[in-house]
C-alpha cells in the first residue's frame, strides 16, 4: 500500500530547481494588459473629487476604471456583507482600492496609479479594539456560549483570579504574492488564479461580469504558500482582470508587489481576551469566564466564523465544568482581517493557556502539573466530559501525549538544570514550558464539508485525476495520489494530478480548515473504488473467475491462478467497452451545529499534540532564542510521515513567529508601518530551535472513519508554537522574586520582554 509511507513531495524537485510554474510564470498571450490599483491614503472619509488626468496621460496607460465603470456587481466579499472592488464614494481603510489602472506593463501601471489625486474629507476613524468598544462599533450582537452556572461557581471557588491578554495579528507572508491572469474566449473567460478557493473566484468573477457560473473557468496549478491568505483575498485581482479582459478583448494580468500586498490584503485577527477563573487548591478549574474581543476590520470578510472558532477552542485540551464565553466582533477602519492558519483557533487556545500559566504562577507550581490535571481524560476514564459548546469528547489522548512528552523530553531534569543556570547567570535567563493542542477538524459552516473528484484510467494503465483541493506546498497532491495508487495497487509514478479546475470538478470548497486530505482523499478513493469494482466485475466475467479470487497487487492483478499487468487489464477493459472514468463524492458525516444556540457537534474529530520549548532571554536587551523544541503530534495513521513531519515543523515555527517576532504596527492615522520585509520580521532559519525533535505519536489511529484512519495536519501544529511564548514568560518570571506575574503580551518582541523584565525588577518602562 502506497499510503503510510514517507514519499517525497511530487513537486519537490521543481521547487528546488526553480522550475515549478506559478501563476506569475504562465506565459501571457500577445498584447496582454497589466493592472494596478490606486489606493486610499485615508483611513475613513468621503471622496469629494478624483483627478485622474495625470493617470490617463501616463506612459503606457490604456484605460482607467472607477466604480462607475464596472459592468455589474461591485462586490468581492466572501460573505454576505458588501465589500466593493473599487470604492464607491467613501473609503474605510488606508490601502482601499479607489481606481484601477490598465497599462501595457506592470511597472507602468504602478507608476500611473501613483499619480491619481483623490480629495477625501476625513471622518473619525475607529482603529483599535478600544476605539471600537468605546464607539460600540460591531458587526453583530455578542455571541455567548454557556455551560453550567459559571457566576455562582466562581464566587464559591477556593481561589479566583482575573487578567487580560492582548495578541496581535499576523501577515501571511506567502512567498508567492497575490496574482491572477484572465484570458477571454468567445464570451467565456478563463481565470488563472493563485487561490485556495477556485469556486469562490468563479462565483465572484461571474457576478462581476453578469454571467452564469458556467461561463467562467478557474484553474489553479499551485500556490507558493497560502496559509488562509488566498482563501478570499484573491477575489479582487481575479475580478479586476476579468473585467478588463472582457472589456478590451485581450488577456489581462495583475499581481501585487510585496508592499501593496501587505497593505491591501487582510491579516490574522487581533484579539483581546479578558478572563476570570475560579479554581480549587489542586489547581483544577471549576468555573471560567472569557470575554473575547476580535478586531475584524472594515468588512465582515470571514470574521464571523473566525470569531466563532476562537470560541470553540477556548477550552483547548482542558475540561471546563462551568464556562461562559462571550465574543465581540468589532468593526474598525483597518484592512478587513481574514482567514489565517488555525482560523481563530490559535487566539482561543492562547487565552486558556494564559489562564493555566497564571494559575500555576499564583500557586507557585510548575504549569505542567496544572495542564495535565485539567486535561480532558482518555475516553476510557472520560465520564461524559463535554466542551463548552456541549460536544462530547470521546477520543482525547492529550493527557497521554503530554505525559509521554514530559518523559521523553526529560522535562523534570531540565527544569532543575534551568533553575541552576538561572541562579548562576544574572544576565541570561532560561525558560521552559509545555503546551498541548486539541483542534477540531471540519468547516464550521456545515455545507462546506464536501468534496468531489474525477478519475480517468487510460488504456495504457496510466491514471489521471482531478479533485477540488488546491496545492500550496503542503503536499496535498502527493497524498491524494498515494490514495489512488493504494486503491489500484499501482506505483505512484502511474498517477498524474493536474491543476485544480472548476470545469472538471464543480462546486468545490476552499482548501482550508485542515480538510484537504480528509475531503479530497475520500472523494478520490470513492471514484477509484467505483472503477476498480468495474474492473473486478469485468475480469471475473472475461476470465471466468470468481470475484473473490481477483486481487490487485503492485501493478499486477492476480486473477485466480494467472497474473496480468494493470496496464493489460485496462487495455482489455477498454476493448470491451468498460467505462474507465468516474466521479467521486464525499460528505463528512455526523456534523450538527446550531450557531445561535452555541451547541452541537461542529467537528468530526479532534487532532491532538503537545510541545515542550526551552528558551533563553537577555535581560538587558530583551533579545531571545528558542534553544530546543520537542514535539509529539497525533496524525492518526499518517498518510505520508515525511510530509506530515514537515507540516508540523513549519506549523510550529509559524506559530512561534506569530507570538515572538511578527509585529504589525499601524500609526494613529491607520497607516501600516510594517509593510515590507525590512520592517516585518518573520522567522528565519536562524530562529528555528537548534534542537528540534518531532515525533508522530506511534499509538495514533483515528477512531472515526477517515481516509485510511489518518488525521489532518495542516493547522493543528501551528498552536504548538504557543509553548515558545509560555517559555518566554517563564524566563521573564525568573528575573524577579515571582511575586509579580510576568503578564507578557503577544507578540513577545524584544521590547515586550524587556518591558516585562523591568516590571519584575520594579523598574519603569520609558
Amino acid at each position: 500500500m502506497t499510503v503510510h509511507k514517507p514519499t517525497k513531495h511530487d513537486a519537490a524537485k521543481l521547487h528546488v530547481m526553480g522550475t515549478a510554474r506559478y501563476t506569475d510564470d504562465i506565459p501571457v498571450p500577445a498584447n496582454c494588459l497589466h493592472l494596478a490599483f490606486g489606493l486610499s491614503d485615508v483611513a475613513h472619509g468621503n471622496i469629494t473629487s478624483l483627478d485622474l488626468k495625470s493617470v490617463h496621460e501616463s506612459e503606457g496607460v490604456i484605460d482607467v476604471l472607477t466604480a462607475n465603470d464596472l459592468p455589474a456587481a461591485n462586490d468581492v466579499s466572501p460573505s454576505n456583507h458588501y465589500e466593493p472592488l473599487l470604492a464607491n464614494g467613501s473609503v474605510h481603510f488606508v490601502g482601499q482600492p479607489i481606481f484601477l489602472v490598465v497599462a501595457t506593463s506592470h511597472l507602468l501601471a504602478r507608476k500611473a496609479a501613483a499619480k491619481g489625486k483623490a480629495k477625501i474629507k476625513e471622518l473619525p476613524a475607529v482603529l483599535s479594539i478600544n476605539d471600537a468598544i468605546a464607539a460600540d462599533s460591531k458587526f453583530e450582537e455578542p455571541i455567548i456560549f454557556t455551560k453550567g452556572d459559571v457566576a455562582s461557581v466562581i464566587i464559591k471557588a477556593e481561589h479566583t483570579l482575573s487578567g487580560s491578554l492582548e495578541m496581535g495579528g499576523q501577515e501571511h507572508f506567502y512567498l508567492e504574492g497575490q496574482a491572477a491572469l484572465a484570458v477571454p474566449n468567445e464570451g467565456d473567460i478563463t481565470i488563472h488564479s493563485s487561490t485556495q478557493h477556485p469556486t469562490e473566484i468563479q462565483h465572484k468573477v461571474a457576478e462581476a461580469l453578469g454571467l452564469p457560473f458556467h461561463n467562467v473557468r478557474v484553474e489553479t496549478r499551485r500556490m507558493g504558500g497560502g496559509f488562509g491568505g488566498k482563501e478570499s483575498q484573491g477575489n479582487s485581482l481575479a475580478c479586476a482582470t476579468a473585467i478588463v479582459a472582457a472589456k478590451h478583448g485581450v488577456s489581462a494580468k495583475m499581481r501585487y508587489d510585496r508592499d501593496d500586498d501587505m497593505i491591501i490584503t487582510g491579516k490574522r485577527h487581533d484579539f483581546r481576551i479578558d478572563y476570570t477563573v475560579g479554581y480549587n487548591g489542586a489547581g483544577l478549574i471549576e468555573g471560567i469566564e472569557f470575554t473575547q474581543y476580535c478586531r475584524c476590520g472594515w468588512t465582515q470578510d470571514l470574521s464571523l466564523p473566525v470569531a466563532d472558532r476562537a470560541m470553540l477552542h477556548a477550552d483547548n485540551a482542558y475540561h471546563l465544568p462551568n464556562a461562559k464565553i462571550t465574543s465581540h466582533r468589532l468593526k474598525t477602519n483597518t484592512v478587513s482581517a481574514t482567514a489565517f492558519r488555525g482560523f481563530g483557533g490559535p487566539q482561543g487556545i492562547l487565552g486558556i493557556e494564559r489562564v493555566i500559566d497564571h494559575i500555576a504562577h499564583t500557586m507557585d507550581v510548575d504549569a505542567s502539573y496544572i495542564r495535565t490535571a485539567n486535561a480532558y481524560a482518555n475516553h476510557t476514564h472520560n465520564k461524559g466530559q463535554i466542551t463548552p459548546y456541549h460536544m462530547k469528547v470521546t477520543d482525547s489522548v492529550t493527557d497521554q501525549i503530554m505525559i509521554e512528552l514530559l518523559d521523553k523530553s526529560r522535562y523534570s531534569q531540565r527544569r532543575e538544570l534551568i533553575k541552576w543556570f538561572n541562579h548562576e547567570n544574572p544576565r541570561l535567563k532560561k525558560g521552559l514550558a509545555i503546551s498541548p493542542v486539541k483542534f477540531g477538524i471540519s468547516f464550521t459552516l456545515t455545507h462546506l464539508n464536501q468534496a468531489g473528484a474525477l478519475v480517468h484510467i487510460y488504456s495504457d494503465g496510466s491514471i489521471h485525476l482531478n479533485h477540488g483541493g488546491t496545492e500550496m506546498g503542503q503536499g496535498l497532491f502527493t497524498k491524494v495520489a498515494q490514495v489512488a495508487a493504494s486503491v489500484f495497487g499501482t506505483p505512484l509514478s502511474s498517477i498524474k494530478i493536474t491543476a485544480t479546475d472548476t470545469a472538471k470538478v464543480p462546486n468545490t470548497s476552499a482548501t482550508a480548515a485542515s480538510s484537504g486530505s480528509d475531503l479530497n482523499g475520500m472523494a478520490v478513493k470513492a471514484a477509484c473504488e467505483t472503477i476498480k469494482q468495474r474492473l473486478i466485475d469485468f475480469a471475473a466475467k472475461h476470465f471466468d473467475t470468481p470475484t473473490d479470487l481477483i486481487q490487485f497487487g503492485t501493478g499486477i492483478i492476480q486473477i485466480g491462478e494467472q497474473q496480468i499487468s494493470f496496464a493489460k487489464l485496462a487495455s482489455l477493459a477498454y476493448q470491451n467497452r468498460i467505462s474507465l472514468s468516474s466521479t467521486g463524492f464525499y460528505a463528512t458525516p455526523k456534523i450538527e451545529w446550531d450557531r445561535k444556540a452555541g451547541k452541537g457537534r461542529p467537528f468530526f474529530y479532534f487532532a491532538y499534540g503537545a510541545s515542550v520549548t526551552e528558551v533563553v532571554i537577555d535581560t538587558l536587551t530583551g533579545e531571545n532564542r528558542i534553544l530546543r523544541t520537542d514535539i509529539i503530534h497525533d496524525v492518526g495513521k499518517s498518510l505520508n510521515p515525511a510530509i506530515d513531519i514537515g507540516q508540523i515543523e513549519g506549523g510550529y515555527v509559524q506559530g512561534a513567529g506569530w507570538l515572538t517576532t511578527e509585529e504589525l504596527v499601524w500609526d494613529n492615522k491607520g497607516v501600516l508601518k510594517t509593510q515590507a520585509p525590512s520592517t516585518y520580521k518573520i522567522p528565519a532559519c536562524s530562529d528555528c530551535p537548534d534542537i528540534f525533535n518531532v515525533t508522530l505519536w506511534d499509538k495514533g489511529e483515528n477512531t472515526e472513519d477517515t481516509i485510511y484512519k489518518s488525521k489532518a495536519v495542516g493547522e493543528p501544529p501551528f498552536m504548538l508554537g504557543i509553548s515558545a511564548f509560555l517559555a518566554l514568560s517563564d524566563a521573564v518570571a525568573a528575573t524577579g522574586d515571582k511575586s509579580i506575574y510576568p503578564d507578557l503580551q503577544a507578540p513577545a518582541t524584544a521590547e515586550q520582554i524587556l518591558k516585562a523584565v523591568n516590571r519584575q525588577k520594579g523598574l519603569k518602562w520609558d
